[in-house]
């Protein structure tokens, strides 16, 4: 019997459209109460805890949920994607991230072709480079070793290994291997952001990684160029051969840039951008940083939630039960949106990287095969370490919108300070608010209660909490370079299998194009109006007005004048 068009035309999607009533007449603080329920609402795997009982969710409710996993064919899918079909379809491409951390022997096809030799062979040369680099064997135009690593990238080129940088920084076995370096991303054309990047360093002792595929993204090869002035204005034209490598396919363009192509890393199609990390787009600056021997760890971290995912039966596999929920929350109970609350400061750059993987990902509107979809498929997602986001937006969260979060822990901190007369340690501190916070969300306190305890009667609306806001905790051994390339792997996969069950394309972005095209139409006026005084013209009234205004208080710089200001203030 052929599929329905839409998951939603489903008998398992209807049924669980009805049950959302009976969810409704229940309360987390009964369902709590539940140990059975809530046992089996736990899962662990290698350390990893998974804790999803404060979930609106009832055994019944992952009962149908794994029904509509089943009548989206989601194993089918998972498994396509792992051989190597061209899932993504719009692009005719394969989707293979997994291939990225497979085991040296193991066996991944694309068109009738084994990538994961491929694969090996530019790991073995990031290596090698890495090595060298790090040792002081490649030194640089002066021959002064090369400390410091300046990568130029946007988008997933930028946010996935600068969520990696921020988590390894304080792990005592890489901040070992990283003792008198630095590594800095370079991602924004803001002119500002060139100088955070190379403020106060020295082109002498500076490598430069430039990070496009096609070597042709306008941000990108700016920078580049902006960096490549850096260096020759100082050190002459020919340094940029010593000074500067690329993570790119375009060879004729790198060689025409001034990096010897000898010096280019490659990537493949079927990594997108935002699942790129652990290609030589995350692998090579971050083994500069911190060893090729730390990376590899967070690859085979990695490796073991890819594993985990496909061979774990859907009632214990973290990522399929974490995306499932998602699609529950998202187009049945109609939460829009989800915070991502680490309660780590490492990870501090983790939930910018998933806000980019999630929605750009599953941000459509169509489904796979172009039909208008009439659910709400995608969610916004935000987020802040813990105890920060307390003291930020916990309180719209607490007594405002129903918005479900995820609380991701570590048993043991990476720099663990313990006060002598405290009660607690630091960590513990931090995580005593890590464990409360859930049960806060789904107890809440009602007016009885707070009568109790003698709150008056004018303030007991704005002392009520209502509860019953769900949320789901994470809890990880520590955060080691593995556990990290784990807590990765999880996300993306979850992301995944959100956008299997909704039917949608999770790995093209075609929503990130229109803005950019339009956006050349700005450029070549703001050129013509700066260098041929010619008026703006083309554009809507707003628009015409807004470029006015701009070129009005800052036509009287040419663009080689902004490019000199910019460099001499660095």
């Amino acid at each position: 019997m052929a599929s329905p068009a839409l998951i939603s035309e489903s008998e398992q999607w209807k049924d669980l459209k009805q049950h959302v009533s009976e969810i409704q007449t229940t309360h987390l603080r009964d369902l709590m109460n539940d140990v059975d329920r809530c046992q089996s609402m736990m899962v662990e795997y290698e350390g990893i805890f998974l804790d999803y009982s404060r979930q609106r969710v009832t055994k019944e409710t992952m009962g149908k949920l794994f029904k509509l996993a089943e009548a989206a064919h989601l194993k089918e899918k998972i498994e396509k994607m792992y051989g190597g079909e061209k899932i993504n379809s719009t692009e005719n491409r394969s989707v293979l991230h997994v291939a990225l951390r497979a085991a040296r022997e193991k066996e991944i096809y694309s068109d009738g072709k084994n990538v994961v030799p491929e694969v090996w062979q530019v790991l073995d040369k990031i290596k090698d480079f890495s090595e060298k680099v790090r040792s002081g064997a490649w030194i640089g135009a002066t021959g002064k070793p090369l400390k410091d690593v300046v990568s130029v990238g946007i988008g997933g080129s930028f946010l996935g290994p600068l969520f990696v940088h921020a988590a390894l920084q304080t792990d005592a076995v890489a901040a070992e291997y990283a003792k008198g370096r630095q590594l800095r991303f370079l991602a924004n054309v803001d002119p500002v952001d060139v100088a955070r990047s190379i403020k106060d360093l020295d082109p002498e002792t500076t490598l430069v990684v430039v990070v496009s595929k096609t070597f042709t993204t306008a941000e990108t090869m700016l920078n580049a160029r902006t960096l490549r002035e850096w260096i020759s204005s100082s050190l002459g034209a020919g340094a940029v051969a010593k000074h500067m490598v690329a993570v790119s396919t375009n060879l004729p363009l790198v060689k025409d840039f001034g990096i010897d192509p000898a010096n280019a890393f490659a990537f493949w199609d079927w990594v997108g951008g935002r699942y790129s990390v652990c290609s030589a787009v995350g692998v090579l600056p971050l083994s500069l940083q911190y060893s090729f021997s730390v990376v590899e760890k967070f690859l085979e971290g990695a490796r073991s939630i890819d594993n985990h995912f496909y061979s774990a039966p859907f009632e214990s596999n973290i990522p399929v039960l974490v995306g499932l929920l998602s699609v529950w929350n998202v187009t049945f109970l109609g939460y829009p949106a989800r915070a991502i609350l680490p309660y780590s400061q490492a990870l501090e750059k983790f939930a910018p990287h998933i806000q980019q993987l999630s929605m750009e990902s599953n941000g459509k509107g169509v489904s796979i095969d172009g039909t208008s979809l009439p659910f709400e498929a995608g969610e916004i997602d935000f987020g802040e370490p813990g105890t920060n986001g307390q003291h930020s937006f916990y309180q719209l969260i607490h007594q405002g919108r129903v918005i479900p979060c995820d609380f991701i822990g570590a048993v043991r901190s990476q720099q663990p300070i313990y006060l002598k007369g405290e009660v607690v340690s630091n960590h513990d501190e931090l995580m005593s608010n890590f464990f409360a916070q859930p049960d806060a969300l789904a107890y809440g306190k009602n007016p009885d209660e707070l009568l109790r305890d003698k709150v008056p009667d004018h303030l007991i609306p704005h002392k009520t909490f209502t509860g019953n806001r769900p949320s789901l905790s994470i809890l990880l051994p520590s955060l080691s370079a593995y556990d990290i390339g784990q807590l990765l792997a999880i996300y993306e996969h979850r992301i995944a299998v959100q956008g299997f069950v909704w039917g949608i394309n999770s790995f093209d972005q075609w929503g990130v194009e229109l803005g950019k095209s339009l956006a050349t139409q700005v450029r070549k006026q703001l050129h013509a109006s700066r260098v041929d005084e010619k008026p703006v013209q083309g554009f809507n009234f707003s628009t015409t007005t807004l470029l006015s205004r701009f070129l009005e208080v800052s036509l009287s710089l040419s663009l080689s004048q902004h490019a000199i200001c910019a460099l001499s203030r660095v």
